[in-house]
C-alpha cells in the first residue's frame, strides 16, 4: 500500500465503483520496458492505495508508440470505456477509446484508430451524454496546430466506435479573459482536460485547464443554455490558480463531492490532490469546512 502523497502522476481521474467498494485512480506517467501504457491504483478510502497494476499496455501492431496521456474511464452500457490520447511519428495525436469488462482492465481498443479527426492534433477526450442519452466525445484541438486552442465536440454512434457528425466548436481558449499565451515560437493559448458536471439546479459546467499569469490552472465554464452546444460563459478568474489543474469531479460513497487535480504542474513531481467541493448560488466552490 502507498499513501496518495507517494503517488506521482499527471491528469488524475477517479472512477468510484460502489459495488466493489473501490475507487480506481488512472493518470499519465507510466512507461514499461516493453513500451508505453497506463496503470491503475485502487483504494477504499482515497488515502491508502494499492500498488499499481497494468490497465493498458501497448500490443504489437498498435498504431501509437509514444505520449500516452490522460486516461479517463467511464461506465457505459454495462462496460468500462477508457478515453486516452496517443501519438506516433507522422500521425496526428488523437483520442482513442478502449473497453474492458473490469474497471481495472485490461483495456483493449474498440477501433483501429482514434475517433477524433485524423488530420487534427487532438487530446484529452472525454465522454458526454446529452439529454437524449446520445454519446459525444469532447476534446481539445491542440494549440500547437491552431494557435488559439479549442474545445470541440463530435457525436458518436451508440457503441462509441465512430463519429456520426461533424465537429462543433464549443469555445476557444482566448474567450476566457484570464488566459495568456505560452511557448516560444509559435506562441499560443492552451485548452486542456475538459470534464462535465451537471449541477443540482440542472445547469451544466465544464472544468478545463490553461495558463494564467501565475501558471497552470483550473477553470470552470458554464453553459448558458444548460446544453453542450452552449454558449459557454467564462468567469473572470480560474477556480484554482496554484500551478495545478487537469481536474475532474466525483462523489464519494457517502455522497461528498470531490475534485482531483495534479499539482504542481512544474518542478517537483506532480501529486494527485483531492479537495472537497460544494455547490453554491449555481456555481462550484471549495468546501472550507
Amino acid at each position: 500500500m502507498r499513501h496518495i502523497s507517494q503517488i506521482h502522476l499527471r491528469d488524475p481521474f477517479i472512477l468510484p465503483i460502489l459495488e466493489k467498494n473501490a475507487y480506481y485512480l488512472f493518470g499519465t506517467g507510466w512507461r514499461f520496458p516493453e513500451g508505453p501504457g497506463f496503470m491503475v491504483y485502487q483504494s477504499s478510502d482515497l488515502n491508502n492505495w494499492s500498488e499499481p497494476s497494468i490497465a493498458f499496455q501497448r500490443q504489437t501492431g498498435f498504431w501509437s508508440d509514444r505520449e500516452y496521456w490522460a486516461p479517463e474511464v467511464h461506465a457505459y452500457k454495462g462496460k468500462y470505456y477508457m478515453f486516452a490520447s496517443f501519438k506516433s511519428e507522422g500521425l496526428c495525436r488523437g483520442t482513442q477509446i478502449l473497453v474492458s469488462d473490469n474497471p481495472a482492465g485490461l483495456y483493449k481498443p474498440i477501433t483501429e484508430y482514434p475517433v477524433t479527426p485524423r488530420d487534427w492534433e487532438c487530446l484529452d477526450g472525454t465522454l458526454f451524454i446529452d439529454e437524449a442519452k446520445k454519446p459525444w466525445i469532447v476534446f481539445c484541438h491542440e494549440w500547437l496546430q491552431v494557435g488559439d486552442g479549442e474545445i470541440s465536440a463530435v457525436p458518436l454512434s451508440d457503441d462509441l466506435t465512430k463519429p456520426i457528425g461533424e465537429p462543433i466548436l464549443l469555445f476557444r481558449a482566448s474567450e476566457a479573459p484570464w488566459v495568456v499565451e505560452i511557448g516560444k515560437e509559435p506562441k499560443g493559448k492552451v485548452t486542456d482536460g475538459p470534464f462535465f458536471y451537471r449541477m443540482a439546479d440542472g445547469s451544466l459546467i465544464m472544468l478545463w485547464s490553461s495558463f494564467s499569469k501565475t501558471g497552470y490552472c483550473l477553470a470552470i465554464a458554464k453553459s448558458e443554455t444548460g446544453k453542450l452546444e452552449g454558449k459557454w460563459k467564462h468567469p473572470e478568474n480560474p477556480i484554482y490558480n496554484n500551478d495545478g489543474g487537469h481536474g475532474m469531479l466525483f462523489r464519494t460513497f457517502d455522497g461528498k463531492l470531490k475534485l482531483i487535480l495534479h499539482q504542481p504542474n512544474h518542478g517537483e513531481p506532480p501529486i494527485p490532490t483531492i479537495m472537497e467541493m460544494k455547490e453554491k448560488n449555481g456555481m462550484l466552490g471549495f468546501n472550507s469546512v
